[in-house]
């Protein structure tokens, strides 16, 4: 009868075990499983929507042209720069660092933007 005590209590202490290692590895997973952060900017009739955006660390922000006319989309600070974009053409960048990003459109240099990273 010891004995069964002892294994009962050796099974119980390994499933105890095994349940704390199970919820260690499920949140991990859950934040390993998390989605990174992203954003839209569309180009349409000769303006980026929104003009000014407000982004987090980490998010990739995505322009796409909804003008029947190529647009780019260039960083006023060198930072990133889009190949020329017809219609329905997309470019994204990952913003990895806080700060204002002001950008424009270097075909029609009216056209402005600027991205804010907090």
């Amino acid at each position: 009868m010891n004995r069964s005590v002892s294994a009962a209590v050796v099974s119980a202490a390994w499933v105890l075990g095994m349940a704390g290692l199970g919820a260690g590895t499920g949140s991990g997973a859950a934040r390993a499983q998390q989605k990174p952060e992203t954003a839209d900017v569309r180009i349409d009739n000769f303006s980026f929507g929104p003009a000014e955006l407000t982004v987090a660390v980490g998010t990739t922000v995505t322009w796409t042209n909804h003008d029947d006319i190529p647009h780019t989309v260039v960083s006023t600070e060198k930072v990133f720069k889009s190949k020329v974009m017809d219609t329905d053409e997309t470019f994204s960048f990952t913003f990895d660092k806080a700060g204002s990003y002001p950008y424009f459109c270097s075909i029609h240099p009216k056209m402005t933007g600027k991205v804010l990273v907090r």
